[in-house]
């Protein structure tokens, strides 16, 4: 699959990687930081964003994804940097293919099996696919039945378009997304990875915990945890300027 994404910089290449219902537009703002020292790569994964559609989803698939960006640009390894299902795509590509990846970054996931958890926005975006709202102030209206966090909403939102048709709908692929979300759950298999690793976690969130750390430690054994504080899931659109030169520092060492 022939996924779309956006260059930036020069230097040394830097895969961005974003998480899941969003797009490589979420990490703009470490983008244009990052990019005054590496040549970034801001992907849209498959289902996701400008990227092309497709049935299934699972780390193996969307990881080869990035492989075959790699060997468009001609990339022989690269940094990676994902978050969220970003993150697990990242690790994925670096257990399946190790010698792709110079160094590994990873914001706030681990590479574990979470519990269902996105039913409520799921049944949302369906229900506004459904009714086929003309503007996106229409759409919100249907979507806040299920979604009560303004900032969730707003995120979501980023993906109503209206088409040359005129008609509204989500660039997304959420049939997909439902269809192989037991697989978007996840942990990531294989590996190790013998390279050097580092988990962003944001201080507010649970997703990466200490229960966590023998998983983390048998597939990446290099692995360092650094926590950015007072920040939650979202930690790279919370604290941009922090997140980046976190990155920067690790993958300069």
């Amino acid at each position: 699959m022939d996924l779309f994404y956006r260059t930036l910089g020069e230097g040394e290449p830097l895969l961005m990687l974003h998480g899941l219902f969003g797009s490589a537009d979420n990490l703009g703002g470490i983008v244009r930081i990052l990019s005054d020292d590496f040549h970034t790569l801001a992907v849209d994964n498959r289902n996701h964003g400008r990227s092309p559609h497709a049935a299934h989803m699972s780390y193996d698939l969307m990881a080869e994804d990035i492989v075959r960006v790699m060997d468009k640009e001609h990339i022989e390894s690269a940094y990676i940097f994902g978050h969220s299902m970003g993150g697990k795509i990242a690790m994925q590509l670096a257990l399946n293919h190790p010698e792709r990846v110079r160094r590994l970054v990873v914001g706030d996931i681990a590479p574990v099996t979470y519990e269902r958890h996105h039913d409520a926005i799921l049944k949302g975006m369906f229900d506004v696919a459904a009714e086929a709202p003309d503007n996106r102030k229409a759409a919100e209206a249907i979507l806040a039945h299920y979604i009560h966090e303004p900032a969730v909403l707003s995120f979501l939102l980023t993906n109503w378009r209206r088409g040359q048709d005129g008609v509204g709908g989500w660039r997304l692929n959420i049939e997909a997304i439902n269809h192989d979300y037991a697989n978007i759950a996840a942990g990531n298999t294989g590996g190790p990875y013998g390279g050097a690793t580092l988990f962003l976690r944001g201080g507010n969130s649970e997703y990466v915990l200490s229960e966590h750390k023998e998983k983390i430690l048998k597939l990446f054994p290099k692995a360092t945890v650094r926590t950015i504080e007072g920040t939650g899931h979202w930690l790279h659109a919370e604290k941009p300027d922090m997140v980046a030169r976190a990155i920067k520092s690790f993958l300069q060492e």
